[in-house]
């Protein structure tokens, strides 16, 4: 079985759980179950895997909480399970990491379908090798990375490769905040202006963490911009 059909889920519902990985096993994915997030630790420092679905009400952490590490510490794709419906809930789970968020009771069919749309994402030709000498910042779209000029290269959530898509969308051209909140999904008010100032933080930070200074600039009470040279691939 290869690497892109390994999917690691943590649920706690043990009846739902095993629901889920009969289902996707039969649909061809090679399924692990846990209903812990010790467990789940566990078999992530021994495995690869290229999706994990995460339950956010686990008896011993958060799912929000694993969900940032998976984030900060693998290039996995997320599926988050909640019960909880409310936006406030959908952008905490967002702003933790997560690339889809499913509200409990979750149809099957969807979940196979999310799954096969991330592993779209990582499929198709591999990433050029990395460039030895610096020039321009590269968007690979297919693969949701942004490469620095310097050759470096950082894996991007949904929300910040659709963030970044409609930057560079329009070179040079400030892309306003009411149209960011739109396009990502976001409410006109103090929550969705928090989610897209954090999503913007985060952004940066990873960014900088490779002693790159960021290309994204804000023109005050107006919006955004990219304000290097890009190309997209």
């Amino acid at each position: 079985m290869t690497l892109d059909k390994r999917i690691i889920i943590v649920e706690d519902d043990k009846p739902l759980l095993a629901s889920v990985v009969k289902y996707l096993t039969l649909d061809g994915y090679e399924v692990t179950g846990v209903s812990t997030a010790h467990e789940f630790y566990q078999l992530l420092f021994a495995e690869s895997y290229s999706v994990a679905i995460i339950d956010v009400g686990l008896p011993d952490q958060n799912g929000l909480v694993l969900t940032e590490y998976v984030r900060n510490n693998t290039s996995m794709r997320i599926i988050m399970f909640t019960a909880r419906a409310s936006i406030d809930d959908q952008i905490a789970g967002q702003q933790a990491g997560a690339d889809i968020y499913l509200v409990k009771p979750v149809d099957f069919r969807q979940l196979s379908a999310s799954i096969a749309t991330l592993l779209s994402r990582l499929a198709g030709p591999p990433l050029p090798f990395k460039t030895e000498k610096p020039q321009h910042w590269r968007l690979f779209v297919t693969h949701w990375a942004l490469e620095t000029p310097q050759g470096e290269r950082i894996l991007l959530t949904a929300k910040e490769l659709d963030f970044l898509t409609l930057l560079v969308a329009t070179p040079n051209a400030v892309v306003s905040r009411l149209a960011l909140l739109n396009k990502l999904g976001y409410l006109n008010n103090e929550s969705g202006s928090h989610s897209l100032q954090s999503l913007i933080n985060r952004l940066r930070q990873k960014i900088e963490f490779h002693n790159t200074p960021s290309p994204i600039q804000t023109s005050h009470s107006v919006g955004y911009l990219f304000k290097d040279d890009i190309t997209i691939e």
